[in-house]
Parts: C-alpha cells; sequence; structure tokens
C-alpha cells in the first residue's frame, strides 16, 4: 500500500523524535503531488482525503501517523485545515 496510516503513542512520538521535525501547514484546497521521498507525518490538527492515481481515497486527521512510499502520485483533498509535523527519508 503507497499509505498507511495507524495511530502511535507518546513513547513512539518520542522515539522518532517527531515534536522537532518541522511543521507543514495548508488551507481548505485540493492540489495533485508526486512523492520523490518517502514521508512520514504526524497530523497535529486538520482532516485529509488523499487519492491515489491508482488507488482508493484514504482520510485521516488528528492524531494520525501517515506514511507515503516513495514515487505515489495523488491528490490532496484539505477538509479542515491540516497542520502536521514531516520528515522524508
Amino acid at each position: 500500500m503507497n499509505i498507511s496510516v495507524e495511530k502511535i503513542d507518546k513513547k513512539k512520538i518520542e522515539h522518532l523524535g517527531i515534536k522537532s521535525w518541522p511543521v507543514w501547514e495548508k488551507e481548505v484546497s485540493r492540489f495533485n503531488w508526486q512523492y520523490d521521498s518517502t514521508e512520514e507525518c504526524y497530523i497535529l490538527e486538520g482532516k485529509v482525503t488523499v487519492t491515489p492515481d491508482q488507488g482508493s481515497p484514504v482520510t485521516f486527521g488528528k492524531g494520525d501517523f501517515v506514511t507515503f512510499k516513495k514515487g505515489l502520485s495523488c491528490e490532496w483533498n484539505v477538509q479542515e485545515a491540516v497542520r502536521k509535523h514531516y520528515n522524508f527519508k
């Protein structure tokens, strides 16, 4: 799967150093995106549905840990303004 969504606990947040990752914010919008590398992110606020060019829509929001695989082409539909910590691998 090109997109994985999971719930993680405070221990894993600390272990990964998520709070030191940069923060990205985006208003309600729609846009196309392609991943040149794998991205991990932790959603602080908002609600988003991402639809891969080849696949089914995936919806996630506050408290979710999301991984986008390198090579993924998709459309982002930001339904509620999003704020997330992110890290490219």
